[in-house]
């Protein structure tokens, strides 16, 4: 689910595209988008592109691809329109205790909830199989899933909260750039993104106030690559 930002973002990047062939600059969206600054517009492209809407072409400059649209792209307006108003769609639901509260049981699937994940400092992982959370089944695809909840801000500029319940599908391998759960030395699990450089794996945090640590090859397990979230208003 995208944020009323993202898609407008989203539908005006695809609207420029198609017009002239060329993605409209930072400070052209900004514009569009009526924000203060362009760390804002990179935040949102950020997100897109984590969530598999957008890709940033390597070696170009400016070039974005629009990969997907979403599911309502029939109702995106026409060439150059404006972005249309945002009408979103809640579900209520309590991800602490027993999920997303839907009208039909068989559009959910149940994933345990193995406790709280440092998105800030490495906290020990909690293997509390007495929870489980109910998630919608489009969000996830093949494979085991599994979800915890965040503990920590730095991974704000990623778009997740202090609070917020992240879905994790089962790997032991990841990409760089990948958005991960870490274990590390077997005892401290972690959620960062995560860069490769020769031996050296780095995690890094999408916020700031953070420092980027660095282990050997041996430090650090892959768990896990994040796959989705859900949030508790």
């Amino acid at each position: 689910m995208l944020t009323r930002k993202q898609y407008e973002l989203l539908v005006f990047i695809d609207a420029r595209l198609k017009e002239t062939g060329v993605s409209p600059s930072f400070d052209e969206m900004k514009e569009a988008l009526d924000l203060r600054s362009k760390s804002g517009i990179h935040r949102l492209i950020t997100a897109l592109e984590e969530r598999g809407f957008i890709r940033r072409l390597a070696h170009r400059a400016r070039a974005l691809e629009v990969v997907r649209l979403p599911e309502n792209a029939a109702e995106m307006p026409a060439r150059g329109a404006p972005p249309p108003r945002f009408s979103p769609r809640v579900v209520k639901g309590d991800f602490r205790f027993s999920g997303t509260v839907v009208s039909d049981p068989s559009e959910t699937i149940q994933l345990p909830l193995y406790g709280r994940i440092a998105a800030g400092t490495p906290i020990e992982a909690l293997r509390d199989h007495s929870n489980y959370v109910d998630v919608p089944k489009s969000f996830l695809g093949a494979g085991e899933h599994y979800a915890l909840e965040v503990e920590g801000d730095s991974m704000v500029e990623a778009g997740i909260l202090d609070g917020d319940t992240v879905l994790i599908r089962r790997t032991d391998t990841a990409d760089t750039g990948d958005i991960v759960v870490a274990l590390l030395e077997g005892i401290e699990v972690t959620l960062k993104r995560l860069r490769r450089k020769g031996d050296s794996v780095a995690l890094e945090p999408a916020n700031k106030a953070y420092e980027t640590r660095i282990f050997g090859p041996d430090q650090v397990r892959v768990q896990g690559r994040l796959i989705g979230l859900l949030r508790k208003y």
